[in-house]
């Protein structure tokens, strides 16, 4: 036995030697990818700062990145735990609620960087106008962005006139009747180009509605405080195109 021990030595000692020269793990990446972790969020400094024309051009900068598969790498906790005193969001913005349409990520923003609020064909009522004047009035937002999209389910079913026996959705697209009204060509939601150009109506006309019901929004855009957008999103790219 001992014979047998005396010869395996050799190999027990190359063994331990090998597993010696071996480099120590490089956990530097690791530790260089944790750093670069974004963790800071708005605050009242930052959102005082900024312009509207600043916030509008830092979401399209995000679109940008969205596009090209960038999208800024966030410490999500460190935001969160950084948010709970409170929030200074740049921007509000009124999408659909389609779930191809994820808003945050559209324009790359983090924990407390804008308000988001959703309804099938981005209409507003006064729940959610008083949403918005609770944001740029109160909250200090600086940009109100009604984001319409390609191929909307709710301006189609407005257009094809759906009724599924329900009083809620057809007075939700009742809302959208106005925006069919003043598109011209034939009612034809199978027809690409007159629904695209109902949806950008649709987005317009909830504009100009938002300023002639709100005192609060109209003011703050005619002080310069505030700036209203229209936008279209792309469902192909995920592009979001400003509209005039």
């Amino acid at each position: 036995m001992k014979k047998h021990l005396f010869l395996l030595a050799p190999f027990f000692a190359l063994v331990v030697l090998s597993a010696c020269n071996q480099p120590a793990q490089d956990t530097s990446d690791a530790t260089s990818d944790a750093e670069e972790l974004t963790a800071a969020v708005m605050t009242k400094a930052d959102q005082d700062a900024m312009t509207p024309q600043a916030a509008l051009d830092d979401l399209m900068a995000g679109n940008a990145r969205y596009m090209q598969n960038d999208l800024t790498a966030r410490d999500l906790p460190a935001q969160v735990q950084g948010t709970t005193d409170g929030q200074f969001p740049k921007a509000v913005i009124l999408s659909c609620i389609d779930s191809r349409v994820p808003v945050e990520m559209v324009f790359d923003q983090g924990v407390g960087d804008v308000f988001v609020a959703r309804v099938a064909g981005n209409v507003e009522d006064e729940d959610v106008l008083g949403s918005i004047e609770y944001a740029v009035g109160v909250a200090g937002s600086k940009v109100v962005m009604v984001l319409g999209h390609e191929a909307c389910g709710a301006v189609k079913s407005a257009v094809d006139q759906l009724d599924v026996g329900s009083e809620n959705v057809t007075h939700l697209l009742g809302q959208i009747e106005p925006a069919i009204a003043n598109t011209e060509g034939e009612r034809d939601a199978s027809d690409k180009k007159y629904l695209s150009d109902v949806i950008h109506t649709n987005v317009e006309m909830t504009l100009d509605d938002i300023r002639s019901r709100s005192a609060i929004v109209r003011q703050l855009e005619e002080e310069g405080k505030i700036k209203l957008v229209g936008a279209y999103y792309s469902l192909h790219d995920g592009s979001v195109t400003l509209m005039d």
